[in-house]
C-alpha cells in the first residue's frame, strides 16, 4: 500500500465524484493523425479498470475536455461514464453544470487535469490532482501529483488513492484473492 498524507487521505476519503480532463490526464497528451487526418488515442487498460472499481463504490465518473472526440465519446461509452463535456474550452463552465447536475458540493469532487485550461476547476473542488509533467503553475495548485504520467496509469493512481482512503481497496483485492 502506498504511504499517503493523512490530509491527502482525508480530502480523497470526502471524493463522491472523480471528473478527468482527457488529453494528458487520460491519455499522454499527444495528438496522433494517420495519412487521412483522422485523430487517434490511446488509453490505458488499467485506468479502466479503476474508473470501474470507483463505479463499484458509487464514485460518478465525469470527463470534461476541450477537444472534441469520437474516440472520447466510445471510452466514455466503454466504461459507463454518463457526464461528458467535450469541445469545452470554458472548464468552469462545464464543471459547474455538473456540480449543478449532480447536486454535488465542491468537496465531493476529486478533480485532475494538467494545464492552465483546469486551473478554474482544480482550485475549488476538494481534491485537485495532476501528473508530473503538467505545467509548473499547475503543478503548484493541486493537492496531490501522481507518479505515473498521463496514459501510462496516473488515472489508476488516483483511483487507488480514493479507493485507500474510502477503506474499500482491501475489499477489492480480497474479491480478486478469493477462489
Amino acid at each position: 500500500m502506498a504511504d499517503y498524507d493523512p490530509m491527502l487521505l482525508e480530502r480523497a476519503s470526502l471524493v463522491k465524484m472523480l471528473a478527468l480532463d482527457v488529453d494528458g490526464i487520460l491519455t499522454d497528451g499527444r495528438l496522433y493523425f494517420d495519412s487521412q487526418g483522422n485523430e487517434m488515442k490511446a488509453f490505458h487498460t488499467r485506468d479502466g479498470l479503476g474508473l470501474k472499481a470507483l463505479q463499484k463504490f458509487g464514485i460518478e465518473l465525469a470527463l470534461i475536455t476541450g477537444r472534441s472526440s469520437p474516440m472520447v465519446s466510445a471510452r466514455a461509452e466503454q466504461l459507463g461514464i454518463r457526464h461528458v463535456y467535450q469541445g469545452r474550452d470554458d472548464k468552469l463552465e462545464a464543471y459547474l453544470d455538473l456540480i449543478g447536475k449532480t447536486g454535488l458540493e465542491h468537496e465531493h469532487v476529486c478533480y485532475a487535469g494538467d494545464d492552465w485550461i483546469d486551473l478554474p476547476v482544480l482550485i475549488r473542488v476538494g481534491l485537485a490532482i495532476t501528473v508530473p509533467d503538467a505545467e509548473e503553475h499547475v503543478r503548484r495548485r493541486v493537492h496531490w501529483v501522481t507518479r505515473r504520467g498521463g496514459g501510462h496509469g496516473a488515472v489508476r493512481e488516483i483511483c487507488d488513492l480514493i479507493l485507500t482512503a474510502q477503506g474499500h481497496d482491501q475489499v477489492l483485492l480480497d474479491g480478486y484473492l478469493s477462489p
